[in-house]
């Protein structure tokens, strides 16, 4: 079985989000990472080289393959700020309809700037789904 590259580092999360460029890029991303912490009572980790993590989840999958990933996360990338909700959106129509300009992947929430989009309603979302997946052991 392949072992998982990115985990859990010890590198200082402020210091990697100071390195951000773009100071409005680097504020929503100071502001991205306080909302998850107080939505999930955990401090922020690195996981690699560019996710900030709150959380764990166990998940194992059919194939045997299991790991730990962030429960919620973030990235600051170069296009988009990308939010990893691990749930999934299909569960939050209703919040999504009333979040504000964002794209979505399977697991992927990609906003341009913060301000976009209604932090109340990302608040409930990250709070939700944080939630759900720590609440289950996933086959």
């Amino acid at each position: 079985m392949a072992e998982l590259k990115t985990k859990v580092t010890l590198e200082n999360v402020t210091d990697f989000l100071n390195t951000i460029e773009d100071e409005q890029k680097r504020a929503d991303a100071f502001e991205v990472a306080r909302l998850m912490e107080e939505c999930t009572g955990h401090k922020p980790k690195m996981w690699g080289e560019s996710i900030v993590g709150f959380g764990t989840y166990h998940y194992v999958y059919s194939t045997g393959n299991s790991g730990d990933w962030p429960a919620v996360g973030f990235s600051p990338r170069k296009q988009n700020l990308t939010l990893y909700i691990m749930a999934g959106f299909d569960r939050y129509d209703e919040l999504m309809a009333k979040l504000g300009k964002h794209k979505t992947g399977k697991s992927c929430l990609y906003l341009k700037r913060l301000s976009d989009v209604d932090t109340d309603v990302l608040r409930d979302l990250i709070t939700l789904s944080y939630k759900y997946i720590t609440s289950r052991t996933w086959p």
